[in-house]
């Protein structure tokens, strides 16, 4: 056989390949979809009768500590920190762990809120880097500053958990900002059902565009820009009918490192965060699964699609492709540290639909979605490209992916309605049909990127460009 015959037959194979491969991911996609809209018109239901008001004063509302890591976030983290500490909550702490900043993040808190070191033991429930003092607000009396050695994110965590006062907590990441009403939002299933709900995650959405005055955002807007309105529509596809989706399944395997409330005595119990790992998040919630299901404990992990985080967005394309990489790797990492769940019967629908997805999807979908590129270039190169192919394969990739995003865009507006301006929900339709187009291929390419240049225990916060909140609407 000549070798011409033999590269036509492995390009006509792979191009079968990669279209039943399509089918497969959008079929899991429109059952995802069905399941949240499913689980969002539930969550409206139960949202009329939820007493918000009287909780903000109810002694049946667990108190919470809020953990801040923190590493060269001088620009936004008094800001932060004043949103924090304004939130609607009965009782609760703020709990900021400054990572061995290289810039002048304790300088500015120590400033900003009147800190005075304390002269107390640090008890270490988990091994972290040294820690080199405690500081307490003499202006807020529920804030505290932990300063150590770097570690990375995943060790500032843990020293947090370690000084943490309460039963519950959650960690935000220091260049987000809270609703004042999110936290109680997200604890709900906690007083609803105390003894099965060990973790819950909130919705994280894009801040860039809106405008914040002094740690508080008093106009949400779309940015102007085009790369953060494009990370809007996928967050927006990735939370409201992903990660809800997931969750309608009892099978969420990531609650975001940005907004979500753990049960601290579970944590420890699995030993915190990992810190050998860029995928923390993603890494408590596997250990979190497998310590329950070993244990054969009834347990929730819950999504809840209303509280908001608000967070920042890279705006430059080298912020955007470490962040992706990073993001990548850290799935990666946590694929593999939990490979021995992956189609094991024990561990029920999470090893044996969760984590195949990911692994297929998630983890090797750029891998197949180039190399369907690459075959369909070669395939027209070599005069062997089936039309009728082509636009299965387009269909498939592209005019589905539109679809989602526009579906997501829509269950805002329907649901939430966040943006005031019609123009922006306008201009958010607009983007969600653009981002097929280069930018789909380019982040799709980044991962790939990831794929091939993973290395195990590369722990890094990475550097994204943070900008001082606006103070208006751009």
């Amino acid at each position: 056989m000549r070798l011409e015959e033999i590269i036509r037959n492995i390009l006509l194979g792979y191009n079968n390949f990669s279209l039943f491969f399509l089918i497969f991911i959008n079929v899991v996609n429109s059952i995802l979809l069905l399941l949240a809209l499913r689980g969002i018109r539930m969550y409206r239901q139960k949202r009329k009768s939820w007493p918000y008001k009287k909780m903000i004063s109810s002694v049946y509302v667990p108190p919470v500590s809020i953990l801040v890591p923190s590493f060269n976030e001088e620009r936004t983290i008094v800001d932060n920190i004043e949103s924090l500490l304004a939130i609607e909550y009965s009782q609760f702490e703020v709990v900021v762990i400054n990572d061995g900043s290289k810039d002048n993040t304790l300088d500015t808190l120590i400033k900003a809120f009147g800190l005075k070191k304390m002269d107390s033991p640090y008890k270490k429930d988990i091994y972290t880097e040294e820690v080199r003092g405690i500081y307490i607000s003499s202006t807020r009396s529920n804030l505290k500053v932990v300063d150590k050695v770097n570690g990375g994110k995943a060790d500032a965590l843990n020293a947090g958990i370690n000084v943490a006062r309460y039963p519950l907590f959650t960690a935000i990441d220091a260049d987000s900002i809270l609703e004042k009403n999110s936290l109680l939002k997200v604890v709900r299933p906690f007083i609803d059902n105390p003894e099965k709900v060990v973790a819950t995650g909130g919705i994280v959405r894009v801040l860039n565009g809106s405008k914040v005055v002094n740690g508080f955002i008093e106009e949400v807007g779309l940015s102007k820009k085009a790369l953060p309105t494009m990370q809007t529509i996928e967050y927006l596809r990735a939370f409201l009918f992903g990660r809800m989706g997931w969750s309608e399944l009892g099978s969420l395997l990531i609650v975001s490192g940005a907004f979500g409330v753990f049960k601290k005595s579970v944590v420890l119990k699995v030993g915190g965060y990992t810190q050998d790992t860029i995928g923390e998040d993603m890494e408590l919630i596997l250990k979190i699964h497998r310590l329950m299901r070993r244990e054969k404990k009834e347990y929730e992990i819950v999504f809840i699609p209303d509280p908001v985080c608000w967070t920042q967005a890279p705006e430059d394309l080298k912020s955007l492709r470490g962040q992706r990489i990073r993001w990548h790797r850290g799935l990666m990492d946590s694929l593999y540290n939990c490979r021995g769940m992956l189609l094991n019967p024990k561990y029920g629908i999470i090893g044996l639909v969760a984590l195949p997805y990911y692994f297929l999807v998630e983890m090797l979908g750029p891998v197949v979605e180039i190399i369907g590129y690459l075959s369909v270039i070669g395939s027209f190169f070599l005069g062997i490209l089936n039309v009728d192919f082509a636009i299965l394969y387009f269909t498939f990739s592209v005019l589905y992916g539109i679809f989602l995003s526009v579906t997501s865009v829509m269950l805002e507006e329907y649901n939430f309605m966040k943006y005031d301006k019609v123009t922006d929900y306008i201009r958010m339709i607009i983007f969600a049909v653009i981002e097929n187009f280069g930018y789909r291929q380019l982040t799709t390419w980044w991962r790939l990127r990831a794929f091939f240049g993973y290395r195990r225990k590369k722990n890094q916060w990475g550097n994204i460009e943070r900008k001082e909140f606006s103070s208006k609407a751009a």
